[in-house]
């Protein structure tokens, strides 16, 4: 059994990055060629900030609909589609391995995929080819339990596994639409700086690094940024997974921000 590749992506906003925008471009282009530097999997795991439970949720269902978690865009956004299969094998293995590790899990044989899912996979698996479960994040949205759920999907015994924290490192909905400002600028800098460091230095060690992820709303930045973690949570998800120092770092400008995504190849 080879081991997963993984990978956090900032997805951007809601569909914009399907109906052409033009601020989102170096997003799409980075997701186009991290298609094609990882092997084809076999299924995809995706952890999507827009979905939160009381407990870590899987979808079990093998055939997801699409949820359109949305509003105000154009009758395109609404009409997009992803036939994509859900794979009801894996999200058991993703719930047995949850419960071995004492993480409360459950099972959800009914809900459909969010645009965090379907729009990057969109991008990526235009053909929508590979079978895809979404896990939900857990809605204490604490930082060391998202980390334990990564570490605890280590156990997964699924071969040519994909694994995707959907989120966006920059999640500050106020500033995409405010004037742009010096103060902004170093705020967004200082933050991606960090976060880069931290996700990429192979001379931090991992415990120095969970500490450091634990710990990520002391960082420069941090909550001008994020406001609310949850688009940065599928980070520590794949973290936990990874244990180790990215393999590569991408870094785009997305809605005229500073933004990054992290590679770990199996």
């Amino acid at each position: 059994m080879n081991k997963p590749d993984i990978f956090f992506l900032s997805h951007g906003g809601g569909p914009m990055p399907l109906l052409g925008d033009s601020s989102h471009k170096e997003m799409v282009a980075c997701l186009k060629n991290v298609a094609t530097k990882i092997r084809k999997p076999s299924a995809i795991l995706i952890i999507s900030a827009h979905w939160e439970e009381n407990v870590a949720t899987i979808t079990s269902t093998l055939k997801p609909s699409l949820i359109y978690d949305y509003y105000g865009f154009p009758k395109a956004a609404y009409e997009i589609t992803y036939p994509v299969k859900g794979e009801p094998a894996l999200a058991q293995q993703v719930h047995k391995q949850l419960n071995k590790a004492g993480i409360k899990a459950k099972l959800d044989g009914n809900r459909g995929l969010d645009h965090g899912v379907f729009v990057p996979l969109k991008i990526m698996y235009p053909n929508a080819d590979i079978p895809c479960v979404q896990l939900s994040l857990d809605r204490s949205l604490n930082a060391e339990l998202h980390i334990q759920i990564g570490q605890a999907l280590q156990a997964l015994d699924y071969d040519n596994l994909l694994v995707i924290g959907s989120g966006f490192s920059f999640h500050n909905m106020k500033a995409f639409f405010a004037p742009e400002s010096a103060e902004v600028l170093n705020l967004n800098k200082g933050f991606e700086q960090w976060l880069q460091n931290t996700c990429s230095n192979q001379n931090i060690t991992e415990a120095a690094r969970t500490e450091l992820l634990n710990n990520w709303d002391k960082a420069p930045g941090a909550r001008f940024c994020q406001p609310r973690e949850e688009h940065l949570l599928p980070l520590h998800v794949c973290y936990g997974l990874a244990n180790k120092a990215c393999d590569e770092s991408f870094n785009v400008t997305i809605l005229n921000k500073l933004s990054s995504m992290y590679l770990w190849q199996g």
